[in-house]
């Protein structure tokens, strides 16, 4: 047995006081600490993978200490794949953040701090470590909301970390009461001391009721999102970015591995109202989010909103809770990071290059800005859910978990789903492509466009650079490339979900 599982979380941190101490002699070190850092983070994580995937889950305990009593960490294909990705999209958004900033040795830090806490929660099997992991994802993102120079920037850190606190607070009681009731916190041995107590004690029911309300307010599950919209909003391009590709997505996955790890489905069938929680959060969220975002004219608003959908859908595949939905729930999660990440990156770049922060602004966008218009065309179409795109698998195989389990009501909820996707992202690709270019959206010296690239791109204002080209770029091309992949990646996940399903 290595260190790797414990490496891949300290790694991190151990880069971000390097960024702090170089910071002290040398300004503008942070970009090139930080890149060599996710690299090598990056490999690890592709190394744990391969282990993670091969068999058994790996599990270590820190310290050499025996379980429940040490912190232990659990590496399986779920686990894998969330560490994989953080690491993946943290390099990736590297590229695009060298000239798009933030840049100072500050901000790289708590990026990097950031990736520690998503691949803690990733990685643990310990319920107080995932709360700890919880509250340093929480602290970096709100940091970074703030590390905007306007006040907007400002205002949505404050909103965030107010009704991020409580969500965690929340979180955190339901960890007390989980513990009052069986006098552990080790994931694997909670699992049978809740079933020892009994899965109908109201002791147990209102462990797991404060648990999944928390993490509601993580994932941005309506009406618990309203930090959502604001947060992607008034932070730079570079962070809205990051923070929607990856700090809902590890929170819902937090929410899949407490369900099916912890409570297990037993939980489940024994309090059906538990189930139906989850069916009616997921419902809500995915057709008032939808509706939300047909609604708005400023593009990263318009994006926030799809995210709240977006992740309906996941609460949707958990409450379903068969083997494929799950697979479906799993897949749903990379490719709604990497489309997500990649529209963020894409309408900062539009806005650096042509000014265009609004629906209107998109107009003849095609024309004057063809690259930028076609990856973003081609990332929306992802995620409606057009094949043979990421998106389209995720989506199919949820819709056919809920067939499967005869859940009618939602697999109409999905369909309704894929078709107001479209609604709003249709009204971008006709604006984009069926439209003449207004003449006010090549401006970018006007006042309102002045404006909107200091929200963007933390005051700097410059023209987009090649990496910034190429992240976009290439997060169109994965968007396609992973569709290919998924149902192979499925049969990967297959040991992992029996293993959670048994």
């Amino acid at each position: 047995m290595t260190d790797l599982p414990a490496l891949v979380i300290v790694f991190p941190i151990f880069a971000s006081i390097v960024v702090l101490l170089f910071g002290l002699v040398r300004q503008r070190i942070g970009w090139p600490i930080a890149t060599i850092a996710s690299v090598v983070q990056v490999a690890m994580a592709g190394s744990l993978a391969i282990r993670g995937f091969d068999g058994d889950p790996v599990r270590y305990v820190v310290g050499g200490f025996t379980t429940p009593y040490g912190i232990e960490l659990v590496i399986d294909g779920l686990s894998a794949t969330m560490i994989v990705l953080v690491a993946v999209v943290a390099l990736g958004v590297l590229g695009y953040a060298r000239t798009a900033g933030p840049r100072s040795n500050s901000f790289y830090a708590t990026y990097l701090l950031l990736v520690a806490g998503l691949t803690g929660m990733s990685a643990t099997g310990d319920m107080f470590n995932m709360y700890v992991f919880l509250e340093i994802t929480g602290l970096t993102a709100y940091a970074l909301v703030a590390s905007g120079k306007s006040g907007r920037s400002a205002l949505a850190a404050l909103k965030y970390l107010l009704v991020g606190t409580f969500g965690a607070s929340l979180f955190l009681l339901g960890i007390g009461y989980a513990y009052v009731a069986t006098g552990t916190l080790n994931m694997n041995d909670l699992s049978g001391q809740l079933a020892a107590v009994g899965h109908t004690s109201p002791l147990v029911q209102a462990a797991f009721g404060l648990l999944v309300v928390g993490l509601f307010v993580k994932i941005a599950v309506f009406p618990l999102h309203t930090w959502q919209p604001a947060a992607y909003a008034g932070a730079p391009d570079t962070v809205s970015s990051l923070i929607s590709a990856l700090v809902s997505t590890v929170s819902a996955y937090a929410l899949l591995r407490i369900v099916f790890s912890v409570f297990t489905v037993d939980f489940l069938a024994a309090n059906p109202f538990a189930r139906n929680v989850l069916m009616a959060g997921a419902t809500i969220s995915i057709v008032v989010g939808s509706l939300l975002a047909v609604a708005q004219n400023e593009i990263k608003q318009l994006l926030a909103y799809s995210s709240v959908s977006q992740f309906g859908l996941i609460i949707g595949a958990i409450a379903v809770g068969n083997g494929t939905a799950l697979t479906g729930a799993a897949i749903h999660l990379v490719g709604h990071a990497i489309m997500k990440g990649g529209l963020f990156l894409t309408s900062g770049l539009i806005g650096n290059s042509t000014g265009a922060r609004t629906v209107e602004e998109f107009e003849g966008l095609g024309k004057y800005l063809p690259a930028g218009a076609g990856s973003f065309g081609i990332i929306a179409l992802a995620m409606v859910g057009v094949p043979p795109t990421i998106g389209f698998v995720g989506k199919w195989y949820i819709a056919l978990g809920a067939v499967e389990a005869q859940s009618w009501p939602l697999a109409v909820i999905i369909l309704l789903s894929t078709l107001l996707t479209l609604a709003y992202f249709a009204r971008l690709i006709e604006r984009m492509y069926f439209r003449e270019p207004a003449t006010t959206t090549s401006s970018v010296e006007t006042t309102e466009t002045t404006a909107a690239i200091d929200v963007a791109t933390d005051g700097t204002g410059t023209a987009p650079s090649m990496g910034m080209w190429m992240t976009v770029v290439a997060t169109a091309v994965l968007s396609v490339v992973l569709g290919v992949v998924a149902f192979e990646y499925g049969q990967l996940l297959e040991p992992t979900i029996e293993h959670l399903l048994p």
